[in-house]
Parts: C-alpha cells; structure tokens; sequence
C-alpha cells in the first residue's frame, strides 16, 4: 500500500511538472507583453477568479503586493454588488477562468471595459469569452488533470500560479528590488528580521564602551560594568580602534597574573578586535560570532574609530537566530 501511495503522488508531481515545462516552451510576446502592461500600470493590479481560480488569485496578489507590486484581490461575486468601487482608472485586470467562461468573471468585463482597464486573462481556452475579451492572454492550458477523473483543477491551477510568480519575479527584477526594499515590505516576521542589518540593532553614543589603551584596569572594570555589554574597545591617542577586552579576559587574568592589576588597557587587550560594517546583515554578525566563538563585535568607521557594537543578546532578541 505504501508503496502504491508513493507511486500516486509521484504520479501527480510529473503531470504537474509537465505541464510547467510545456508552458515554459509555449510562452512567447504575450507574456512580454502582459509584463508591459503592469510595469506601465498607473494604477494598481486587480486581481479576480472564482473557486479554485479565486484561491490562485490572491496567492497571486500577496504575492505581487509583497515583491512591489500594488495589487488588489476582488471577488467577482461580490464585485457586482459593491466592490467594483475598489477598482479605479489606471488599473490593470488579472482575470482568472481554467474554462474562460467563468459567469461570475464574464459579468464583469462589460464594467472592465467601461472603465477602460486593460484586461490580463489567464485561462486554459485562449479561444473563450474571457480569452477573447482579454487585451494579452496567458495560456495556461494542460495536457492533463492530475485527477484521475480529469475533473479537479490539479495541474491547471498550478499552472495559472506558476504564471502568477513568473510575472511578479519578472517584474522584481524588471523593477531592480533590492534586500533593503523587501524588508521595508516586510517589517514583520522571519522575512523582516532575517534582512535587518547591524546598524538597526547596533549600540551607539553613550551607549559604546570605549577605553584608552594607557587606562588602568580599574577605570576598564567600571567601563566594562557600567555599560553592561562585557566587553570594552579600546582606542589610542587618535581614537582609533587598536583592542577589545571582555570582562572574561579580566577574571581569566586574575588568577593567573598577580601583577594584573598594576597593568593598563593597552597591555591587556586583544589585538586586532573582530570587527564588522554597520550595513551588513545582523546574520551575519551572528555567523561571525558563532565562527569565533565571541557573544559581540565591534563595528568600525572607515576612518578606524569605533561607530558602534552589536551583542548577541541584541540578535537574539530581534528573533534572527
């Protein structure tokens, strides 16, 4: 049984994934052009389908929305008692039918057309009523349902998603959206957090603890305490970073240097402190500590002075680990 099971969903991935390649083949100026027609949008992109087209529709928007497209989801039923007001003049149309001849759609191309949208259809009949009212029409056609009775949309409707994506990454790219411009459209969740940078989790000012390399160990002690991130940069007589010390440096010495506390900074500090650049990824803070098995780094200005320091308790609570 097991076996015959893993047999059927394997089944279901081949047709599926032929009908992707079939439609990466037969993709041509229609898809060029229906990316024209967003990229001009002066509006926004209004997204419509029913049932399983409907689902498809507003991946297809939060999806478009998400990479900077602005785009909006309707739904045809509702459209034709109230939500045709959401639609504005410089909008463009995504309708999505598997058949073309979805009623629920069809009713709304009159209100499209009156309103002088430009209409992207996306259906398996090219040949249909949405198929011939559409200004570009996307083929999504397939040579086969996964469902064995051909009557669930299966292989179809992965098709009009993989359409869906395959304009809104063009777009992406079309538009040059950078790592800083997805994390402003995701200010929350893993997304958001995976993309802060150092310099939006980074103490600085008064916040830095910052010694001179002629101070005695007192004088680091107390900066080292009163700052409360355990570790201490140490600068020369230009205020150029040159060491760090941790406070385990300090309780390490004790017990083995009866003189240590006779010593200055300079004497005690670790020599070419790891450091990294304010516009790095907070990930990669993390990684750097990890690797080197450290809990902060120091962040270096370009002029050698300290700009600023990162914690590991500073990554850990932006939830980036």
């Amino acid at each position: 049984m097991k076996s015959n099971e893993i047999e059927e969903g394997r089944r279901v991935l081949e047709i599926e994934a032929e009908a992707l390649t079939r439609m990466a083949d037969r993709l041509d100026e229609n898809f060029v052009e229906a990316v024209k027609l967003l990229w001009e949008c002066g509006g926004k992109v209004v997204v419509t389908g029913l049932g399983k087209s409907g689902l498809v529709g507003r991946k297809i928007t939060a999806t478009l929305a998400s990479t900077g497209t602005p785009s909006i989801y309707i739904h045809p039923a509702e459209a034709v008692h109230g939500d045709i007001g959401m639609i504005g003049a410089g909008d463009v149309v995504i309708a999505l039918s598997k058949s073309g001849e979805t009623q629920e759609v069809i009713e709304l191309l009159p209100v499209f057309k009156r309103l002088d949208l430009k209409i992207i259809a996306v259906t398996g009949e090219p040949g249909s009523t949405l198929g011939k009212a559409g200004d570009v029409v996307l083929d999504t056609s397939v040579k086969e349902e996964a469902c064995p009775m051909g009557l669930v949309p299966t292989a179809s409707s992965t098709a009009a998603l993989a359409i869906g994506d395959a304009l809104a990454i063009t777009l992406l790219r079309k538009r040059g959206l950078t790592e800083e411009d997805f994390a402003f459209l995701h200010p929350g969740g893993a997304i958001g957090r995976k993309l802060l940078r150092v310099r939006d989790l980074m103490h600085t000012g008064d916040e830095v603890p910052i010694i001179a390399e002629n101070e005695q160990l007192t004088g680091v002690v107390l900066e080292i305490s009163s700052k409360r991130l355990g570790h201490t940069a140490v600068i020369d007589g230009e205020g150029k970073l040159v060491g760090v010390i941790a406070d385990g440096d300090i309780r390490r010495g004790l017990g083995d240097d009866s003189k240590l506390l006779e010593k200055r900074a300079g004497d005690i500090m670790a020599h070419n402190p790891k450091c990294i650049i304010a516009d790095a990824l907070a990930a990669r803070a993390l990684q750097m500590m990890e690797n080197h098995s450290i809990t902060a780094l120091f962040i270096k200005a370009p002029d050698g002075s300290v700009e600023g320091i990162i914690h590991l308790h500073d990554i850990l609570r932006a939830r980036i680990a």
